[in-house]
């Protein structure tokens, strides 16, 4: 790639993530989309989503992710990685409620947001997990900027999934801090 090439690169990467010293795109590339689509694959195969998923019990949640969730958690092996695999269905609607979701999931099922732990080295500022949230068919959803979520998401930004998972504790998971030091 000569010179200009390289610099107009650069400027179109530093508008779309709105800084000028970016190294590399944190997430919505090429590879994160592929990886993403990988996992979604994996996912339908052990039926932790798309149609015939198990089902676990749906509770109340809370913004960003939906009014009610539902959350499948354990150690998986994706591509010869052995890691947590959190996969969290955020269901939405006017007034729903948890028997609304457990008697028509499909109707109120608005995303599958999804962390795995891939290897040593991937993230290492935090804790190596990708991120992705997929439409219920499996499509990537996008940010305003039209950028698929799928990677680091938000990595380096005030808001966002790996700024709001730091607030969780060394593991970067809500419903348990398996790092915390009692």
């Amino acid at each position: 790639m000569n010179i200009g090439k390289k610099v107009t690169a650069l400027i179109m990467v530093s508008l779309l993530w709105g800084s000028s010293a970016v190294a590399e795109v944190p997430f919505g590339d090429k590879e994160s989309v592929s990886y993403a689509d990988d996992l979604w694959g994996f996912m339908v195969d052990h039926k932790l989503a798309g149609n015939d998923s198990i089902m676990t019990r749906p509770y109340t949640g809370a913004p960003p992710h939906g009014m009610i969730l539902e959350l499948i958690e354990q150690k998986v092996t994706l591509m010869g990685v052995n890691g947590e695999l959190v996969v969290k269905r955020n269901y939405g609607g006017d007034g729903l409620t948890i028997d609304d979701v457990i008697n028509n999931p499909d109707k109120y099922l608005q995303a599958v947001t999804v962390m795995f732990q891939r290897e040593e080295g991937y993230d290492s500022d935090n804790q190596n997990w990708f991120y992705a949230k997929y439409a219920p068919d499996g499509s990537l959803m996008t940010n305003p900027k039209g950028v698929p979520l799928a990677g680091r998401v938000a990595k380096g930004m005030p808001t966002g999934c790996i700024a709001c998972h730091k607030a969780a504790g060394g593991d970067y998971i809500f419903n348990h801090d398996r790092y915390n030091k009692m």
